[in-house]
Formats: C-alpha cells, sequence, structure tokens
C-alpha cells in the first residue's frame, strides 16, 4: 500500500514535465526528452528525498527518546543529515532548470 502511494505521487510530480514534453513539435525532440528527463528527475528526487527525511527525523526522535541525555548531539547530526539529503533535491533542481532553459 505504502509503495503504491510513493509511487503514484512521484507520478503526479512527473506529470508536468511529461506534459509540456508533449507540446513541442516532431523536430523538437531533444528538448523534449530534455523537458521529460527534468520532470521525471526532479519528481523522484523530490519524493525519495523527503522519504528520507521522514525516515530520520522518526529516528531521530526515537533515539532522543531512548536517550534524553544525547539529545543535543543527536539533533546536531540529524539537521546536518537532513542538510546533505535536502541539498540532493536542490542539485536536481539546478540540473532540471538547466535542461530547461538550455537552448538545443
Amino acid at each position: 500500500m505504502r509503495r503504491t502511494v510513493t509511487l503514484t505521487l512521484m507520478a503526479l510530480l512527473a506529470t508536468p514535465g511529461m506534459a509540456w514534453a508533449a507540446e513541442a513539435g516532431a523536430g523538437d525532440l531533444p528538448k523534449a526528452f530534455a523537458v521529460l528527463a527534468a520532470g521525471i528527475g526532479f519528481g523522484l528526487a523530490a519524493g525519495l528525498c523527503g522519504l528520507a527525511q521522514g525516515r530520520a527525523a522518526g529516528s531521530a526522535v526515537d533515539a532522543m527518546a531512548r536517550q534524553p541525555g544525547a539529545i543535543v548531539r543527536i539533533q546536531t547530526a540529524m539537521l546536518l543529515g537532513l542538510a546533505f539529503i535536502e541539498s540532493l533535491v536542490l542539485f536536481v533542481f539546478v540540473i532540471a532548470v538547466i535542461l530547461l532553459f538550455v537552448k538545443s
């Protein structure tokens, strides 16, 4: 059930890119594939990073509940991990923007 919901959400995130790719003419095939790749790539990155952030935060809260004395260290490690996870989404966003706006 959970996997179905995840895949559905990722497909919904990739749909605007596919619709934009459908507007391109037959002579614009590389641009259409670039738009499709940007949409699917960003949809996957956003969906999977959202899942990873939820899992990281849940594990950190569980660890804080088990060891209240280590809250500061756990919280610091969690925030650093969340920043690294979010940087992946931003990196994919930059690549998607480059793919969308480069002249081919």
